[in-house]
């Protein structure tokens, strides 16, 4: 019994539904700052905000507990998400560091 031979690929015809892709244009980091600086000024923000209700609450001048505790909540949360952020980034960094070229 014979087995007929496979028949070779002449070329590579390109697909209709993908296009021609173009390269993507480089940035300077400039936006990704901006992103960084606005949720660091956010944070300080925050924290200050925590900081003046929770004066008000000692001083017995404030009205509603709940918004110190909210306040000092979102505070706290937003930290430690920053704290991630920024661990995350050595992380990668020191991962880059690492590669050889």
């Amino acid at each position: 019994m014979t087995v007929a031979p496979i028949a070779p690929v002449l070329g590579v015809l390109p697909t209709s539904y993908v296009a021609g892709t173009a390269p993507v244009a480089g940035t300077d980091g400039s936006a990704f700052a901006t992103s960084l600086t606005g949720a660091v000024d956010n944070l300080q923000q925050l924290q200050s905000t925590s900081n003046q209700l929770a004066v008000s609450a000692v001083t017995g001048n404030l009205d509603d507990i709940h918004n110190a505790t909210l306040a000092a909540t979102r505070a706290q949360v937003t930290l430690e998400l920053m704290a991630t952020v920024r661990n995350k980034g050595v992380d990668a960094f020191n991962e880059i560091m690492r590669m050889q070229a």
